[in-house]
């Protein structure tokens, strides 16, 4: 599976050492140079991790602000990347999640990068929706049900297909895992529906093990569809 990492930074030590340090953990880089136009990027595509360089850009701490206020990219991984200007406090309130201090080695950026790998796996993991087609049961009301395809599923939920206008008041959903024999049950409510029958699912309530068994039959499908969830490290 290759993360995906955004880069806003203009200073060219900063991104040569940054694209060699993420290089080494096979982690795609898209550098961009300007503030406005990273957060028109940033509101229209997920990544894994955001690396801003704050002290050397105008607007650089406004947009990471801004990241946290993005649908898209609010619990991505961010680093804020300083020069002796901002407090590290001040970033990590603001949701940076790591700092880097200028001048930035290879060595220390990998550092960084190794501490915040788990967490951008499991971002991916958390936000990967399969595409699937599954009948799915929803409980409304007072223990009516309706029949439904699932379109695509994630550890959070699903986007749905109905025939008819679907119920504000759903409660629960049943459905179960493709080529296993695990049915699940998970209490639920409806996110969002249109008149076309269309809508999302959001999971509010898994048991421990039922959680267990979703995870990891994405995560096979994760590997299945996008393979290398583990990259081996160049040194």
């Amino acid at each position: 599976m290759t993360l995906e990492a955004l880069v806003v930074s203009r200073d060219p030590d900063t991104l040569r050492v940054l694209r060699s340090a993420l290089g080494k953990l096979d982690v795609t880089v898209e550098v961009c140079t300007g503030v406005a136009a990273a957060g028109e990027i940033l509101a229209a595509k997920k990544f894994d991790a955001v690396i801003i360089d704050c002290d050397d850009m105008n607007g650089g701490i406004e947009l990471l602000q801004q990241v946290r206020k993005e649908r898209s990219n609010k619990t991505s991984v961010t680093f804020a990347v300083l020069n002796g200007v901002t407090d590290v406090r001040t970033v990590f309130q603001m949701g940076a999640g790591f700092v880097l201090q200028k001048p930035i080695t290879v060595n220390h950026a990998l550092r960084s990068f190794h501490a915040a790998y788990g967490l951008m796996h499991r971002e991916r993991r958390r936000y990967f929706r399969l595409p699937v087609d599954i009948p799915v049961t929803l409980t409304f009301g007072r223990s009516q049900e309706m029949k439904v395809t699932a379109c695509n599923l994630s550890e959070g939920g699903m986007a749905i297909q109905a025939v008819a206008a679907l119920p504000s008041e759903v409660v629960r959903v049943q459905f179960a895992l493709p080529g296993t024999d695990v049915t699940l049950s998970p209490k639920a409510e409806l996110a969002w529906s249109d008149a076309a029958g269309r809508g999302g699912i959001r999971f509010i309530e898994l048991t421990s093990n039922a959680r267990e068994q979703l995870e990891n039959w994405l995560l096979q499908k994760m590997e299945q569809r996008e393979p290398g969830l583990h990259p081996s490290v160049r040194a």
